[in-house]
């Protein structure tokens, strides 16, 4: 089945059409500056990669440039719009509404307005795109897939904050997670692995999703059990502009002596801390690049004390998630830093042989920009430490083609 993958921003659509047979990826691209003046839409396919700016004033508009260069002559992928069979949406968050993708309808519609309080910078765009596809696609059938979704396994323990009960009956306020897509992905193949190797059912397994954003995951036999993220994406380790965990304390604290209010300081929290408010800079590539050059580079110190505290914390997530699954049998890294950050993994797994994890310092080395599943640890090490590229536009085509095969 060609099914097309949407993930739409509010001033961005990115797109890819997959064929789920295969699994291949027929070709892929970006709508930008959306509603915003030079609009633009870049489409890679073959290798290739085609630039075209065209007024885009809303996401319907944009749906229909997508759709006219799928079935462009040159540089498309297929002839014909009734070549896409179904169109798969990137959902950031379900609320307390939704456990498992599901197909859109008009009550789906309604009830997917109901989670603008849980992720209000994503929810209106998930709702853009979707209309920009109904508008240019009316007859196609559509399915949400849900990051937060994977993570509706956990326990109330787990998900549960100590606070008044009230807040959970009234503001729905607990733990909900997040890159739920990839962590199912990844935590996927690393049990195929296993199985192969004889360790089934009650496998327990770390993922670490670790990029400008980053979770971390417990996964036992197959189902999340704690994961990193909370209520919001603000919660867990250091990101690359997200402060990660912090002493509630501190946000009134900040609030009396800077004055900010509410939205002040949680803009502050998400979009001037971790490497950003640590170093100035929020790509970790400028901080390795400061580190391996040594005390020389005026940016080396606070560069290697933001990354330091970003491998302590992973390090710490997998202890404790050992912990609270009685055991480990593999640890997986995946996204941008988890795929190719060398150090990262490395410095995580030092110090981890009383866990029973070896990891082999040259193979890790080598293992960064590329696609293929790699083992990083070594045969004698009793957890498996692998590296799995994540693809969450796979799952979400994967889970689509399985609802609208159903209808």
């Amino acid at each position: 089945m060609n099914v097309l993958v949407v993930n739409a921003g509010s001033s961005s659509l990115k797109y890819q059409l997959i064929d789920t047979l295969s699994g291949d990826v027929k070709c892929k691209g970006i709508c930008e500056r959306i509603g915003i003046d030079g609009s633009l839409i870049e489409h890679k396919i073959n290798g290739e990669k085609y630039t075209n700016q065209c007024d885009m004033p809303n996401h319907s508009v944009a749906m229909k440039i997508v759709v006219d260069t799928l079935c462009d002559a040159k540089i498309g992928c297929i002839k014909d719009v009734s070549e896409i069979e179904a169109i798969g949406h990137r959902v950031v968050h379900g609320g307390p509404y939704f456990f498992e993708s599901c197909l859109v309808t008009p009550e789906v519609i309604e009830k997917l307005k109901l989670c603008y309080d849980f992720a209000p910078l994503h929810t209106p765009a998930h709702l853009m795109g979707i209309e920009g596809c109904t508008a240019v696609m009316p007859t196609t059938p559509q399915v949400l897939v849900f990051d937060t979704a994977f993570h509706q396994t956990m326990p109330e323990k787990a998900y549960m904050y100590p606070l008044s009960y009230d807040m959970y009956d009234d503001y729905k306020i607990r733990r909900y997670g997040a890159h739920g897509t990839s962590h199912r992905f990844v935590s996927g193949i690393m049990n195929d692995i296993l199985a192969k190797k004889g360790v089934t059912g009650d496998t327990k397994i770390v993922t670490c999703h670790i990029g400008n954003g980053s979770s971390i995951s417990a996964v036992r036999g197959g189902k999340v059990v704690d994961t990193s993220m909370g209520f919001t994406p603000l919660e867990g380790v250091e990101m690359g502009t997200r402060c990660g965990s912090i002493d509630p304390a501190i946000v009134p604290y900040m609030m009396q002596k800077k004055g900010w209010s509410a939205d002040e300081v949680a803009s502050y929290m998400n979009k001037k801390c971790g490497f950003l408010g640590l170093t100035g800079k929020s790509d970790s590539r400028d901080l390795e690049d400061a580190v391996a050059n040594g005390p020389s580079d005026p940016l080396y110190e606070k560069a290697n004390l933001a990354t330091s505290i970003l491998f302590y914390q992973i390090k710490k997530y997998i202890g404790s998630y050992t912990a609270a699954m009685g055991g480990l049998d593999a640890i997986v890294f995946t996204a941008g830093l988890g795929e190719n950050n060398t150090r990262l993994r490395e410095m995580v797994c030092e110090d981890m042989e009383f866990f029973g994890v070896k990891i082999d310092k040259d193979v890790n080395a080598k293992a960064l920009r590329q696609s293929d599943i790699i083992k990083l640890s070594t045969d004698d090490s009793k957890v498996d430490v692998y590296l799995i590229p994540t693809n969450e536009e796979l799952v979400i085509a994967q889970d689509t083609a399985a609802i609208v095969s159903a209808l």
